[in-house]
Formats: C-alpha cells, structure tokens, sequence
C-alpha cells in the first residue's frame, strides 16, 4: 500500500525460533536438550486471539507491503530475553547464533530488512569482538541492550567498553526491555499477565535511563546515540524533571560523572524515544524533547500490535505538524541507524 510519506519502522520484532537458532550453533551449545531461552508459562496472545508469528523473511515483506513500510529494523522475540542466561560462554554462543541468523536469513533476502544485533554483556570484551563483527562484518543497522535480567544496570563502568565501542563504530543501542523477571521491575506483587506487562517495559526503561545518565555515560560518550524502545515518549519529561530535582540536591556527592542536569542530556538530541499511538502527549514531548528524536515502530507482530491501523493514526494525529509526522515517519529513524 503506497503512502504519501515514508515509513520506516524502527522495532519490529522476529518469532525466532530455537531449531533456526541452532542451525548457527556450533556443539557443544547445538546439542542442548534444554530450551535456548528461559521461557515463562504467561498466556500472551489469549489462546492464539492476538498477534501472530513471523519466523522468515517474507512474513515481513509482505507485511510490509500491506503496511507501506519501505524499511524495517528487526529486533528477536526470545532473545529479548539474553540479559537473563547467566553463563557467559552461552551468551557468547547465544549473540553469534542470532546476528548470523538475521544476516543470512533476513537482512540478504532484501535491503528492506535490517537486523539489529545482540551482544553478550555478560562477557563484556567478547560482547566487543561480537559488536564490531555484527557491524562492521554484517552490516547490521546497530545492538540491543536487555532492559532486564544483567545482575547490573546499564549505565555500570563495567559496560563503557560496549558504549565506546558504539561511537568508534558509529553506530546506535537500543535498550529494549521484555516482561521476563517481573521482580526487576517492581511487578512481582501481581498475579495476572495485564498487570505486569503494564509496568515492564516503562518500568525498566525508568530504572535503566536513571543510570545510564547519572552514572555519566552520555557525559563520558559525548556522540553516543541511544534508543529506548518500546515503552513511548510522554513519560520522559517528567522523569528527566525528577531526576534533575534529585541532581541538583545530591548530584555532586553521589553522581559525580553527571556533570550536567539529566535534562540537558535527554534533550541533546542523542537520547531516541518511540511515540505510541494510545500516548495522549505526544505533541507536548516533541516540543520538549523536539520532534526529531521520536521514531515510528509497529511491534509486529506481537500480541499488542497495533500495525498497520497505527500508521494512520499518527499520521492524522492534530498535535503534530506536518513536518513532525515526517520525522516521526522516517527520517528520525534514518538518522539513529543511519539508514541510506
């Protein structure tokens, strides 16, 4: 379906599955009996009523035809979850299965599809040697940072080599969160799927910003450029605010590598936010954080999408200006990945 502006989709997600991963594998990790990632017994889709699966590359392609998408960046289902295996040499094998599935069986199909990469934190040097092999070897458009499951948060000095890594390289992290591991996200009080997955990816985006600026790391990495993805927009001024009110009473003393307000880097333009739909603030954010930084993502073909009825929806969005939507549309998403 042809669209009087471009559509690129910045998060759309793969339902990957264990047998294609293990044709990447190499023994001994190939020939485990266990599942790759661990799973949870949550009933996502209602019985099969919402979303659907997109296991290769025509599944999207022809999704994104019906959607008029001219490019799409393309993020795991399961690997979401690579933050929670705890053996490193696994998540080694774990992240290389993953970029060389994506490659070969995506992103060579067609220059529409994009792979995002994964990178094992829990083996930071060998996360760096996988980085620059993802980016500079296959091409793919930039790494997926677990919003749950690391033992640390992101912003730790354990991780800077992954982020300087990132600028020598030129290319963007996104920090992307999933519903695993409620008790990381203040949600293991709750006994129903709707419950937790309302807090999680907000949530932890909260939690993973909160240290990912007052640790320094947008201070110390000065182009670094970082997406956090999936949780909208409109939550981010009120939180740059809270963070400044405690900057400015305890910043000197336990955030020293902060040397700016949090608000100051959140509004540089290097900080990338996704509007959705069902955000009534939209408009209000852009003119706080500025258009160019909010991006168009569709989800699919997760349970909660809402594509292609959301393209609409935020092209005839009255809060937004024409040139607002086209930036939206596509031309933020050309600059976070560096999209030709």
């Amino acid at each position: 379906m042809p669209r009087e502006i471009e559509v690129i989709d910045a998060d759309g997600h793969i339902t990957e599955e264990d047998s294609q991963l293990k044709e990447f594998m190499e023994p001994p990790y190939r020939d485990r009996r266990a599942v790759l990632y661990p799973k949870d017994n949550w009933d996502r889709s209602l019985g099969g009523t919402l979303g659907t699966r997109a296991r290769d590359a025509k599944s999207w392609l022809d999704a994104m035809d019906q959607g008029g998408i001219s490019t799409a960046v393309l993020f795991p289902t399961d690997g979401l979850g690579i933050g929670w295996i705890r053996e490193p040499d696994y998540a080694v094998a774990l992240c290389k299965a993953w970029n060389d599935f994506v490659s070969e069986k995506f992103q060579k199909v067609s220059p529409r599809l994009r792979g995002i990469a994964l990178v094992p934190l829990q083996d930071v040097a060998e996360g760096v040697k996988e980085m620059r092999r993802a980016i500079k070897e296959l091409k793919l458009a930039g790494v997926m940072l677990p919003g749950v499951g690391l033992r640390k948060p992101l912003g730790h000095s354990d991780y800077w080599p992954i982020y300087e890594e990132a600028e020598r390289l030129d290319c963007m992290v996104g920090v992307h969160a999933t519903v695993r591991g409620p008790h990381y996200y203040a949600a293991e009080i709750f006994d129903d799927f709707i419950d937790v997955h309302t807090l999680s990816h907000a949530f932890a985006q909260m939690t993973q910003m909160t240290s990912i600026v007052l640790r320094g790391v947008l201070e110390k990495f000065t182009s670094l450029r970082i997406a956090f993805m999936e949780a909208g927009c409109s939550w981010v001024p009120y939180w740059m605010g809270r963070m400044n009110e405690e900057w400015e009473k305890r910043g000197k003393a336990e955030a020293p590598r902060c040397k700016k307000k949090p608000s100051e880097y959140i509004t540089s333009g290097r900080v990338y936010l996704h509007a959705e739909d069902y955000e009534p603030l939209i408009g209000s954010t852009a003119e706080v954080l500025s258009h160019k930084v909010l991006y168009y993502a569709s989800d699919w073909p997760h349970w909660d999408n809402e594509f292609p009825e959301n393209i609409d929806h935020l092209s005839n969005r009255k809060d937004l200006s024409p040139e607002a939507k086209k930036w939206l549309m596509a031309e933020t998403s050309k600059k976070l990945y560096k999209l030709g």
